[in-house]
């Protein structure tokens, strides 16, 4: 991840251990898509308990898991960052000050 934004200089490590919450995000982020994954396969492919289906799922649910996990990490990041820096449409106009601006606005949104 990028000391700052590259598009707006917003410092994107805000404090010490900042980002240790994305854990959290990532794993509901994979659950959901594990269940989404698992409800596409019951409905196209179905599920029974006389053959390997689930065990197919489950592989191909796993596979998937471990090749999209840098592109999930990076979502998580992004969402997690996103719930604590709100948006400012005027950024272009505004000088970013690493740690001033970002007291300042935690300190008014309290």
């Amino acid at each position: 991840m990028h000391e700052n934004c590259p598009e707006c200089k917003q410092p994107t490590e805000i404090e010490v251990g900042f980002y240790y919450g994305t854990g959290y995000v990532s794993y509901i982020v994979t659950v959901f898509l594990s269940g989404f994954t698992f409800i596409a396969w019951w409905i196209f492919i179905g599920l029974s308990v006389d053959d390997n289906r689930i065990l197919y799922w489950l592989a191909i649910n796993s596979a998937l898991v471990i090749f999209l996990q840098p592109l999930l990490m990076r979502f998580s990041r992004t969402l997690w960052l996103s719930w604590f820096v709100k948006y400012d449409p005027d950024w272009k106009e505004k000088e970013v000050n690493k740690y001033e601006r970002i007291v300042k606005e935690q300190m008014n949104n309290w």
